[in-house]
C-alpha cells in the first residue's frame, strides 16, 4: 500500500511541478505581451497631439464654403463668413452656442453645419500623415521618436516573441484553468472524477507545450524581449541619430501603429483577387531575418513565394533587396540550402553587406580570380552565392532542385535574348524551381523587352502578351502579367513618407582603379587618393554605378543632383552621363566656386524648370549653402566628405520644405581604401557629437567648429594606407 501511495504521490508532484512551470511560462508570455502593449501605447500617446495638431492645421486651411459641397448646397453660409468664421476648423472650434449667436442662423442650420464639419474632420483625420522633421525637432516629435526607438531597437526578435507569447497564452490559459485541481494535493483529492480527468489531461498537454517551448528557447526569447522593450534610448540624441539612420523602419512602425495603412489595392499592385488572395495566405517565416518588413514588402516577399517565378518591379527606393532577402530567409527556414544572386559588378558588395546585415544567412562572393574555388566551396557548404552576370556564364548550370532560389538584380540587363548573359540567366532560371527577377525600371512601356524577360519565367504568359495588351492600357496589361509581375510606386504605398533615405553604395575597385589608387598612395597624395576611382573613366566601377542610378532615376521621371568635392571628377561625370543617356536627358552645371552666385541660382532654376528627368552637377562646397534644389529627389555623392556637416548641408539643399517626394541619397564608396577609412573614422568619432551639434544655431553657423581636422585625418589615412599596401619603406611625402 505504501508503495502504491508513494507512486501516486510522485505522480502528483510531477503534475504539480508541470502546472507550476506552465503558470510561470504563462506569466512570462503575459508580461512580454504587456510590455509590448505599453510600448505601443507610448507611441500612440506621443503621436496623438502631433496628429491632432496636423489635423487642426488642415481644417484651418479648408474654407467654410466647402461645407456647401458636403451638404450638396443646402447650407447658406453668407452670415457665417461675415461673422469672421472663414474655415471649417473655425466652425468646429466655435461650437453650437457661438454659432447660434450669429444673426440669421437657426438651430437646424447649426446642426447641419456641425455635422458636415465633423464629416470633413473625420476624413482629414483618416488621411493626414505625420511627418517627422529631423532638422526641426521639438519636444513632441522628440517624444515620438524616443517611443518609436524602443520598438525599433527591440527589432524582429521582440515582434517574434510577442507573436509566440500571444499564441501560447491562448493555448496555455484554458489549460491552466482546467489543470487547477492538479496544482495541489488537497484540491485533487476533493475534485470530482470528471474534473480530475480533465486536470490530468490538461497537465499532459501543458507538459507537451513546455517541452516544445524548451526546445525552441521560449523562456529566453520572452525574457530578452521584455528587457529590450523596457530599455529606453540612452538619450534623445541617440534616438534622433538612430532615426536618421533607419527612418524607414520608424515610419513603417508609425504607419502600422497609427492604423492608417496605405491603400490595400496599391500595396497588392492591383493584382486580380484570386492571385492576391493566394499571396495573402502565403506564410512568411522570419526565423533567419534580422529586419522588420513594411506591409507592402511582406506582400512582395509572399508574392515571390506563392507565384514561384516572378518579376518584382517596385519603384526605386521601396526596398526590393530587403524583399529578396526575406524570401531567401523563408526558404532557408524551410530547409533549402543553396541560393544564387546575380547582379551587376557595381552592386556586388552591396548585396553581400545587405545579406550579412539583414539575415543570418551565410554569403559567399563568386567573383575575381578565385571564383571557381569559391563556387566549389559554395556547392559543398551551401549559403547565398553572389555573382556577376559575366561570372555566372563560367559556372555549370545546376541540376533540378539544387538551387532554392535564383535572384537576378537589375533584370532589365538580360532583356536581349541573343546576349550570352541573357542565355546564361535563362538556363539557370529554367533549372531553378524559384526565380526572382528585380528591376526598378518601369517595363510597361517596353512590351517587347518585357516579353523577353517574362519568357524566362513563364512561356504561356509571354505568349499572351501581344501588342493588344499594351495598347489596351495599364489595366489590361496588369491583368495579363499579374501571374508574374508586381510593381508598386512610392506615392501609392508610402503613406507616411520617409523624408530621407540614405544608401551607401560600396563598390569594388576595378584593376585599373586599383592601379591609379596605388599610384596616389605611393605619392602620399590624399586628394588624388580620394578621386582615383574616377581617373580612368572607361573602367571606373563608381562611374558605372553612377550611370545606373541616373538612368534608373530618369526612367522613373526623377531628377538627380550629383555632388563631388572635385571639379575634374564632375567633368568626368558629365561626359559619362551625357554618353550614357541616349534619350537626351539634359545635364546642367557643373556649379563650382568660379560660377557667380546669381548664375548658380539661374542654373538651378533651369534644372527645376525642365519637365521630366534632368541631371545637375555641383561642387559640394559651392552648392551646399544658399541654393534650393528641391526639384531633385535623387542625390549622388561621388566620394565621402572630410567634414560631415558639408555633406549634410548639401543633402539639405534637396531635402527641404517644398520637396514632395522622399529624397534618396546614394553615397558612392570604394571598399578597402581611403573611402572605407574615412567613413569609419568619421562615424566612430563624430556621429553623435555632430548630430548634437547640428541642432544648435552656433554649429549651423560655424560647421568647422565640430569637424575633425582635415590635415590630421589626411595624414593618418595616407600613412595607414601606405602601410597596408606595403609602401612604408618608400619615402613618405606630405599629404596635400
Amino acid at each position: 500500500m505504501r508503495g502504491g501511495r508513494g507512486g501516486a504521490g510522485s505522480v502528483g508532484r510531477g503534475e504539480r511541478d508541470t502546472v507550476a512551470r506552465g503558470a510561470r511560462l504563462y506569466e512570462a508570455a503575459q508580461a512580454v505581451a504587456g510590455d509590448h502593449g505599453r510600448a505601443v501605447e507610448s507611441v500612440r500617446g506621443a503621436l496623438k497631439p502631433i496628429h491632432d495638431a496636423a489635423v487642426k492645421r488642415e481644417l484651418d486651411a479648408i474654407p467654410v464654403a466647402r461645407l456647401q459641397d458636403v451638404t450638396e448646397g443646402r447650407l447658406r453660409l453668407g452670415s457665417v463668413e461675415k461673422s469672421g468664421l472663414r474655415t471649417v476648423g473655425g466652425v468646429l472650434e466655435a461650437g453650437p452656442y457661438r454659432l447660434r449667436q450669429i444673426p440669421g442662423v437657426g438651430q437646424r442650420t447649426v446642426d447641419q453645419m456641425l455635422a458636415a464639419a465633423r464629416r470633413l474632420s473625420e476624413a482629414v483625420r483618416e488621411t493626414v500623415a505625420v511627418h517627422i522633421d529631423v532638422d526641426r525637432p521639438d519636444p513632441g516629435t522628440t517624444a515620438l521618436v524616443m517611443a518609436l526607438h524602443v520598438l525599433v531597437e527591440a527589432g524582429p526578435d521582440a515582434r517574434r516573441a510577442v507573436g509566440r507569447a500571444t499564441v501560447l497564452s491562448e493555448r496555455l490559459g484554458p489549460l491552466l484553468a482546467d489543470a487547477g485541481p492538479a496544482a495541489g494535493r488537497f484540491r485533487m483529492l476533493v475534485a470530482g472524477r470528471e474534473k480530475k480527468a480533465r486536470a490530468l489531461a490538461a497537465a499532459t498537454e501543458i507538459r507537451s507545450l513546455l517541452d516544445e517551448g524548451e526546445g525552441s528557447g521560449l523562456s529566453g526569447l520572452f525574457a530578452q524581449a521584455s528587457v529590450d522593450l523596457l530599455r529606453g534610448p540612452s538619450s534623445d540624441i541617440a534616438a534622433w541619430v538612430d532615426f536618421e539612420l533607419r527612418s524607414a523602419e520608424y515610419y513603417s512602425l508609425l504607419a502600422e501603429i497609427s492604423g492608417r495603412p496605405p491603400d490595400a489595392d496599391a500595396v497588392e499592385g492591383f493584382l486580380p483577387d484570386a492571385i492576391a488572395e493566394r499571396v495573402r495566405t502565403q506564410h512568411l517565416d522570419d526565423t533567419h531575418r534580422r529586419v522588420s518588413l513594411r506591409g507592402y514588402q511582406a506582400f512582395g516577399a509572399r508574392f515571390a513565394l506563392a507565384q514561384r517565378k516572378v518579376i518584382l518591379g517596385d519603384e526605386m527606393g521601396l526596398g526590393k533587396t530587403i524583399q529578396a532577402i526575406a524570401v531567401l530567409a523563408h526558404l532557408a527556414a524551410e530547409g533549402q540550402s543553396h541560393f544564387m544572386v546575380v547582379c551587376p559588378a557595381s552592386v556586388l558588395v552591396n548585396w553581400t553587406r545587405e545579406i550579412e546585415a539583414r539575415s543570418a544567412l551565410r554569403v559567399m562572393v563568386l567573383h575575381g580570380p578565385d571564383r571557381h574555388d569559391a563556387f566549389a566551396d559554395w556547392k559543398g557548404r551551401g549559403g547565398v552565392a553572389v555573382s556577376t552576370f559575366d561570372g555566372l556564364r563560367g559556372f555549370p548550370a545546376p541540376g533540378g532542385g539544387e538551387v532554392g532560389l535564383l535572384v537576378v538584380d537589375e533584370a532589365h540587363s538580360v532583356k536581349n535574348p541573343k546576349a550570352k548573359r541573357s542565355q546564361a540567366v535563362a538556363l539557370w532560371a529554367e533549372r531553378c524551381g524559384r526565380t526572382l527577377f528585380m528591376t526598378g525600371t518601369p517595363m510597361e512601356n517596353r512590351v517587347v523587352e518585357f516579353r523577353n524577360l517574362v519568357r524566362m519565367l513563364d512561356g504561356d504568359v509571354a505568349d499572351s502578351l501581344g501588342e493588344r495588351e499594351a495598347l489596351a492600357g495599364s489595366v489590361a496589361f496588369r491583368k495579363a502579367v499579374a501571374p508574374v509581375y508586381l510593381r508598386r510606386n512610392q506615392e501609392d504605398v508610402l503613406t507616411e513618407l520617409p523624408s530621407l533615405q540614405q544608401t551607401d553604395e560600396w563598390e569594388e575597385l576595378s584593376a585599373s582603379d586599383e592601379e591609379a589608387y596605388r599610384e596616389a598612395v605611393r605619392a602620399g597624395n590624399f586628394m588624388a587618393m580620394r578621386r582615383a576611382a574616377y581617373l580612368r573613366p572607361a573602367t571606373s566601377a563608381k562611374l558605372d554605378r553612377l550611370r545606373e542610378i541616373v538612368q534608373e532615376a530618369g526612367e522613373n521621371g526623377q531628377k538627380t543632383v550629383v555632388f563631388s568635392n572635385f571639379k575634374d571628377v564632375l567633368s568626368v561625370v558629365r561626359e559619362a552621363v551625357v554618353a550614357g543617356t541616349p534619350d537626351g536627358t539634359p545635364v546642367f552645371g557643373p556649379l563650382t566656386g568660379s560660377v557667380p552666385a546669381g548664375r548658380r541660382q539661374q542654373i538651378v532654376d533651369d534644372f527645376a524648370g525642365v519637365p521630366g528627368p534632368a541631371v545637375l552637377l555641383a561642387q559640394i562646397q559651392a552648392a551646399g549653402i544658399g541654393l534650393n534644389m528641391q526639384a531633385a529627389s535623387v542625390v549622388v555623392i561621388c566620394e565621402p566628405q572630410i567634414k560631415p556637416t558639408i555633406e549634410h548641408q548639401a543633402v539639405a539643399r534637396a531635402h527641404r520644405m517644398g520637396q514632395v517626394r522622399p529624397v534618396r541619397v546614394h553615397r558612392l564608396l570604394a571598399t578597402g581604401g581611403v573611402d572605407e577609412r574615412m567613413v569609419k573614422m568619421l562615424e566612430d568619432k563624430t556621429r553623435l557629437f555632430d548630430a548634437y551639434a547640428r541642432r544648435s544655431a552656433v554649429a549651423e553657423a560655424t560647421p568647422d567648429a565640430v569637424d575633425v581636422s582635415d590635415t590630421e585625418l589626411a595624414r593618418r589615412i595616407v600613412e595607414e594606407e601606405q602601410a597596408r599596401l606595403g609602401m612604408t619603406d618608400e619615402r613618405l611625402t606630405a599629404a596635400e
